[in-house]
């Protein structure tokens, strides 16, 4: 897992799948910025995923977003068994 989230933060996904790319592409422009996510955009996911699974995408990442600023805003810690927690020594 660590070499994964590792892997995905440097955001080159050159390495990953076709539809890994797109997904991640529409969760870095949704979590950043998501007045960004164009019609192109919507487009790749379509053609990758087809129309109900680009559907699922979009509602899954903006809710996940959501719950995270939600989360913030409460100051919410994050679970103990939660993957992305480092590890201390």
């Amino acid at each position: 897992v660590k070499a994964l989230r590792e892997k995905l933060a440097t955001g080159d996904w050159s390495s990953f799948p076709l539809a890994q790319r797109t997904a991640f592409g529409l969760a870095y422009k949704l979590s950043k910025n998501p007045a960004s996510v164009t019609d192109a955009d919507r487009a790749a996911l379509i053609q990758v995923f087809g129309r109900e699974r680009a559907v699922d995408l979009i509602w899954y990442v903006s809710w996940c977003n959501y719950m995270t600023r939600v989360a913030d805003a409460f100051q919410l810690p994050l679970e103990k068994e939660n993957a992305f927690t480092p590890v201390k020594k």
